[in-house]
Order: C-alpha cells, then sequence, then structure tokens
C-alpha cells in the first residue's frame, strides 16, 4: 500500500504567529533540508505551497518542482478558512492558483486548507474548489477537535459530491442541496488520517503530533488504514527540522508565550531520526499519484 507524504510550505512565524507576522528567511533553508531528506530516502511528496512564502521567495517552487515533487495549494494568506467568506475564499484561493501557474508552468490540481480549517462551518469550500479547477482537498480532519475537525466525517479519500448529497456531518441544507451548488464538487477529500481508539478519532500523524507522540502511535494508525484497504496520509513542516529556530528567534527578540516556546521547538531534534523510520517502514508518493487524479 502506497501513502502519501505531504509538506506544508510555509514560514512557522508567520503560519503560527499571525498573518501580520514577517515571513523570515529561514523558509528558504528548511526547503533545502526537506529536499536533502527526501531525497535521501528516495520518497517524493506533495508540497502544500503557501502563496504569500512563494511570492517572497521565488525561487523555492521552481526549486521543488524540479526534484520532482508535487506542488499544491495551501492558499495564499494561511487564512483560516472558517473566518473568510465564501467570495474572500475563492480570491485568497485563485490567487496562489495563479501564483504556481506562473512559477511553475502548470495549475495545481491539489489544496490543503490552513490549520484543515475546512469544518462544518465552512463546507461552501469545496464546491469552490471543484469550481476553480481543483481534483482533490486533503483539508478535513475527522475528529472532535476544539479548533478543526469534523467529527463523524468520513475517514478515508471520499467524494465530495456523495458526501454533500447524503447530507453527512450535519452539512446545512442551503450547501447540501445539489440544486444550491454550482458545478457539483466532483471532488475528493483525503482526510487527515487518525487513529481510532476507545469509541473515537485522534490526530497522531503529522506536525506537532508526529513530534509530541511516540511513533509507534503513527505506524498503528497507518497500519490500520491498511488493513481497510485504505492508504494513509502523514503531513509536516519544513519548519520541523529547524532545531533551533524557536530558541534562536526569541533570542533575537520576537515575542511568543513560554507554552508556545515549548511545545513548538519540543523533539524536534527527533523529527530526522523518525521520519528515516518511518520513510524504511511504509512506502510513499505525491498525493496525487496516490489517489489517481
Amino acid at each position: 500500500m502506497v501513502n502519501a507524504f505531504t509538506i506544508e510550505l510555509d514560514d512557522w512565524a508567520h503560519g503560527l504567529l499571525g498573518g501580520e507576522t514577517p515571513i523570515t528567511s529561514r523558509v528558504v533553508g528548511n526547503v533545502e533540508r526537506m529536499l536533502a531528506l527526501l531525497e535521501r530516502h528516495n520518497v517524493k511528496a506533495t508540497f502544500f505551497a503557501l502563496g504569500k512564502v512563494c511570492e517572497k521567495f521565488p525561487e523555492l517552487l521552481p526549486r521543488v518542482a524540479a526534484c520532482g515533487h508535487e506542488i499544491a495549494s495551501h492558499g495564499y494568506g494561511h487564512d483560516l478558512v472558517y473566518s473568510m467568506t465564501p467570495e474572500s475564499f475563492r480570491e485568497d484561493v485563485r490567487r496562489s492558483v495563479d501564483l504556481i501557474g506562473e512559477q511553475t508552468g502548470a495549475a495545481p490540481v491539489g489544496y490543503r486548507a490552513p490549520a484543515f480549517s475546512i469544518t462544518r462551518q465552512s463546507l461552501w469550500a469545496g464546491p469552490i474548489l471543484a469550481e476553480l479547477g481543483f481534483k482533490y482537498s486533503s483539508s478535513i480532519f475527522p475528529i472532535r477537535g476544539s479548533r478543526y475537525g469534523i467529527a463523524g466525517a468520513p475517514a478515508f479519500p471520499f467524494n465530495w459530491e456523495d458526501w454533500l448529497t447524503a447530507g453527512e456531518a450535519g452539512v446545512p441544507a442551503a450547501v447540501g442541496k445539489p440544486e444550491a451548488r454550482s458545478p457539483k464538487p466532483d471532488l475528493i477529500e483525503f482526510p487527515m488520517t487518525t487513529l481510532a481508539f476507545a469509541g473515537r478519532r485522534w490526530p497522531v500523524c503529522g506536525g506537532g503530533y508526529l513530534r509530541l507522540l511516540p511513533a509507534c502511535f503513527l505506524k498503528a494508525a497507518v497500519r490500520q488504514a491498511h488493513r481497510q484497504g485504505q492508504p494513509a496520509v502523514v503531513y509536516m513542516h519544513p519548519y520541523e527540522l529547524d532545531v533551533c529556530e524557536v530558541s534562536e528567534l526569541e533570542r533575537a527578540g520576537w515575542r511568543f508565550g513560554r507554552k508556545t516556546a515549548l511545545t513548538q521547538s519540543l523533539f524536534r531534534c527527533f523529527i530526522r531520526r523518525r521520519l528515516a523510520d518511518i520513510f524504511r517502514t511504509f512506502k510513499f508518493a505525491p498525493m496525487r499519484e496516490v489517489l489517481g487524479v
């Protein structure tokens, strides 16, 4: 079973501290670290590129594409989808599509919402992505969470049109009626892989969960998916390879809480070793290849 390995190409400070935070040049070195690691283990991945970052550093996307990785959209400004209007969301995503096309010569077919912010409040986003020409999204966490997640959403790849027509996950009536949508969202959703345990689904396969939890949880989730004949998806950010980033920014005068500093820097030093283990254990490919779109 081949799984999808995905990277959210954004800058830690900008993504975590807010959209007005300057994008730092550290992202360039972090992407180079990420590319070197993937090459060492012969892994091809999908990079969900944030428009603002690639606009500031236009050399990044051509470099990633030249290494044979898929380029997908992470939106333009890292705004949370559920905090936007449908019109502002459409413009944000279209802007990222145009930028990716200009820098790589090809339009992206995949999208991931910043902070997995397609929730019950923003299910209108799926039809808009289909309208803009996307073939797949990887934006939903099928968990019960405080910041993101849709409890009861399908745990494995599904078609948006079928899901909305069926009225799953409390779909609002105006969104759920096929005649209210144009065009119909012929869009695949590849939800984040979770571990089913004790009657709930738990996030374990990427980001902070990949750093802070023992690797056995991720492996258990991937194998659980495989037993059901389904691929898994693992995600991370290039900045998680930057062991000294948080402490160096703090010494440079950046201000953030102690809890943020601790949770965002803890165990970054183990990520390379953990990824090497995961790459030896499972097979990975870009998401577009896994889905066959």
